[in-house]
């Protein structure tokens, strides 16, 4: 098969969806927007050997490549859409194919996102680009740059699964649960939607709480302090590492896709499976705190390039 001839067979599903006047097939996508509201646009990539494992299933690839830029649609409290893919292959081998496109319509038919448009090229390794587009009422978005000094800090979830679980796989140790937090992250979506109106600012961890923390926080004109005692932690990664260990995946280990938000303490009581983990201050820096002692993490997040 061509490139044409692989879309065609494996990515082309016609659209019932009524805002999606042409889709796959033409030299762009047609959509009809609705009236009133924001267009939220987002983009990742996901490179084998950075951040995919050469053996992962290509289904969990695309499941992943997903979901990760749908947890840039959640900290913004919006709705995603639609999507397009650019998927750069070093063999066409179809079965490979038809698993990661099985994986793709997956993710795409629980979080209601339509796949419009694309393309599919050689190259050396496996690169998997998508791009989404959201929707969110004129003006409602949550940013990052909202934070105030008195707000609490918060964080959906459970963190550090994720870098838990890659740990194991580059070892060739598995856990179930930690496996999945890693390779099919769980985007917030919901609980985005639920806190426009109520966050004041917010973000989604994917390169470390203490990283994505300092970004929201730098951008706000604002510092914090945090209770390193008070992060959820889950079962299954506190039954695999020690609490040391537990402790650096959930500040600095990333690729959990949780969000952290802050917002008034009282605007946010009735949202569940959020934990309050320390709170805005105007020092505009970020000092974390275990036993009442400084503790001195590794702030810088993951970043290209470094």
């Amino acid at each position: 098969m061509d490139e044409f001839e692989l879309i065609r067979h494996y990515f082309d599903r016609k659209s019932a969806v009524s805002d999606v006047i042409v889709g796959i097939g033409d030299d762009a996508a047609i959509l009809a927007p609705n009236p009133d509201m924001q267009q939220v646009q987002a983009i990742d990539t996901l490179v084998e050997g950075t951040h995919f494992l050469p053996q992962t299933d290509p289904a969990d690839i695309a499941y992943r490549a997903l979901a990760v830029n749908l947890s840039d649609i959640a900290a913004m409290g919006a709705t995603p859409k639609w999507m397009t893919l650019a998927l750069t292959l070093n063999e066409v081998d179809q079965q490979w194919i038809e698993a990661f496109a099985n994986g793709l319509h997956e993710a795409a038919d629980r979080y209601k996102v339509t796949l419009v448009g694309g393309d599919i090229t050689a190259g050396p390794v496996v690169t998997v680009t998508i791009s989404i587009t959201g929707e969110i009422a004129t003006g409602a978005a949550l940013l990052r740059s909202g934070a105030m000094a008195g707000n609490g800090i918060y964080v959906t979830g459970t963190i550090g699964d994720a870098a838990g679980g890659l740990y194991l796989l580059e070892r060739n140790e598995t856990d179930d649960e930690l496996r999945q937090r890693f390779l099919r992250p769980t985007p917030r979506l919901q609980i985005g939607k639920a806190l426009v109106g109520r966050a004041t600012a917010a973000i989604d961890i994917s390169d470390g709480l203490i990283g994505d923390l300092n970004k929201m926080l730098a951008v706000s004109n604002v510092g914090a302090e945090l209770d390193v005692g008070l992060l959820p932690i889950s079962e299954a990664l506190a039954k695999c590492f020690n609490h040391n260990q537990c402790h650096h995946f959930a500040l600095s280990g990333g690729d959990d896709y949780e969000l952290c938000f802050t917002a008034n303490d009282a605007d946010v009581a009735l949202i569940s499976d959020v934990t309050r983990i320390g709170k805005v201050n105007n020092s505009k820096q970020l000092t974390c705190r275990l036993n009442n002692d400084i503790l001195e993490v590794d702030d810088s997040g993951y970043c290209h390039f470094k």
